[in-house]
C-alpha cells in the first residue's frame, strides 16, 4: 500500500488553543485524523509526525527521500510553520531528499505580518496550499496522488 507522509513543524501541537480566530478550533489530532481518512479513502496508509525541533524535521524528509526511492512513499505535506520563514536547512533537506512536498498553511500566510509572506520552502516545494484551514491538507493530499498518477512523482 502506498504511502504519505504528513509532518507538522513547531506549535502546530497547539492547534485548537493557539490563536482560534487564525487557525481555527480543529486539534492536531483532528488534522491527523482527516488526513488518515483521505489517505484511506484514496488507497494509502498514512504515516503522521509533529516535531517543534528543525532537525526531526529534517531527518524525517531525509527518511522521506529513502523511502520515495524505494517506491514506498508517494510524497510528504509539510506543514512547517515558523520553519517556513526561517529555516535554509528545510529547504535543503527537501531538495537534497527527492521526494515530493507540498507546502500546507493552514492561514493565508500573504495576508498576515509581512515577515510570513516569504517562504524558504516554497522554491523547493513541489506545490503550495495556503489558507484553507485544514482542509489544506486534504486539497495537499490529492495533489500528491494526482502527481503519482500523472508519472510526477
Amino acid at each position: 500500500m502506498p504511502k504519505l507522509l504528513i509532518l507538522n513543524g513547531p506549535n502546530l501541537n497547539l492547534l485548537g488553543t493557539r490563536e482560534p480566530a487564525v487557525y481555527g478550533a480543529h486539534t492536531l489530532a483532528d488534522v491527523e485524523a482527516l488526513c488518515r481518512q483521505a489517505g484511506e479513502a484514496a488507497g494509502c496508509s498514512v504515516e503522521c509526525l509533529q516535531s517543534n525541533h528543525e532537525g526531526v524535521l529534517i531527518d524525517a524528509l531525509h527518511e522521506a527521500g529513502r523511502a520515495h526511492r524505494a517506491g514506498e512513499l508517494l510524497g510528504v505535506v509539510l506543514n512547517a510553520g515558523a520553519y517556513t520563514h526561517t529555516s535554509v536547512a528545510l529547504h535543503d533537506a527537501i531538495k537534497g531528499a527527492g521526494a515530493p512536498v507540498v507546502e500546507v498553511h493552514i492561514s493565508n500566510v500573504h495576508a498576515r505580518e509581512p515577515f510570513r509572506h516569504h517562504s524558504y520552502l516554497s522554491p523547493a516545494a513541489a506545490g503550495i496550499v495556503v489558507g484553507f484551514g485544514i482542509d489544506g491538507y486534504v486539497l495537499a493530499i490529492e495533489g500528491l496522488l494526482r502527481r503519482a498518477r500523472a508519472g510526477r512523482g
